[in-house]
């Protein structure tokens, strides 16, 4: 029986890994789809559709437009993958800080997901910029390891061409396979932004595949990328943050991040489930983004 099973698993992962199975699991949107949630800010719900153009519309419990205090942009922009990627700018209307955050999910769902962890950052007065991934959401392609990386450089990339975007600071903000992303893209550019946050980041595709199955992972997952050997190369201000209650990326990728990382860094400790920091942790986060961009 071992003998039989062993090369099932053997095809199994090599299967997951071919087709990146492992560590995407994207959920595509159409425009006829909504989604609702209470808005502590406002002290109500909102509904969440679509219309022709893919642009959220956002509409309170009594059917009128939400009174938000910031206003969202729908994108669309080519990635160096060739495929066409949706984007949000999130924009405050009045306290704008000067500082924009390119925003980087995780391995699952899609930036609607998300709109409740980005949310935070923008009452706060940040600029927020976020894309959906190849196979994510409205973009366009197929969801692999390969075009995550290329579409998290192109997404920066059009963030910086354009001239209508004004901002003093930029941070790159990633969550999970984002903070894993977030990682190797301020390593290769390093120039062009002023810090790195990473949010219950793994530290790299053998080393969160080894938590599941120790041995084989580490001889059959191909690693594309890595963040721990990418933060070794970036110089800039890092802040790690990382819950020890998290049990889908544990706690120890997310030292072993910060112990590969230069100075200056940060290492921000919480609980609760993972990458839920924004939602549980608004004010402290974001006073230690603050201390990051002080000098």
């Amino acid at each position: 029986m071992y003998k039989l099973i062993l090369p099932l698993v053997l095809i199994g992962l090599l299967e997951s890994c071919a087709f990146d199975k492992q560590f995407l699991n994207p959920y595509k949107l159409t425009t006829e789809d909504s989604y609702s949630d209470y808005i502590k800010e406002i002290g109500d719900s909102i509904t969440m559709t679509f219309n022709s153009e893919q642009t959220p519309v956002l509409k309170n419990s009594e059917g009128q437009n939400a009174a938000l205090s910031y206003s969202i942009e729908n994108i669309t922009f080519k990635s160096q993958s060739e495929n066409n990627l949706n984007a949000w700018l999130m924009t405050p209307k009045e306290n704008y800080n000067g500082i924009t955050i390119y925003f980087l999910h995780g391995n699952s769902g899609h930036m609607v997901y998300m709109f409740p962890l980005m949310t935070p950052f923008v009452n706060a007065g940040y600029q927020v910029f976020a894309i959906d991934y190849s196979g994510f959401g409205f973009s366009d392609g197929e969801a692999m390891r390969k075009n995550v990386l290329v579409d998290g450089n192109s997404g920066l990339d059009y963030l910086l061409s354009r001239e209508d975007i004004k901002h003093d600071k930029l941070i790159i903000y990633g969550q999970s396979l984002g903070g894993h992303l977030a990682c190797v893209v301020a390593s290769e550019n390093e120039d062009k932004i002023d810090g790195l946050v990473v949010e219950g980041a793994f530290s790299s595709h053998k080393d969160i595949s080894s938590d599941i199955v120790p041995i084989l992972a580490r001889i059959f997952v191909r690693e594309m990328y890595s963040a721990k050997k990418a933060i070794q190369k970036y110089k800039k201000p890092l802040l790690v943050i990382h819950s020890t209650e998290d049990t889908r990326v544990k706690y120890k990728h997310g030292k072993r991040i910060f112990n590969k990382a230069n100075e200056p860094k940060t290492f921000l400790t919480i609980d609760q489930k993972h990458i839920r920091g924004p939602l549980f942790y608004p004010q402290e986060i974001v006073s230690e983004m603050k201390k990051l961009l002080a000098d």
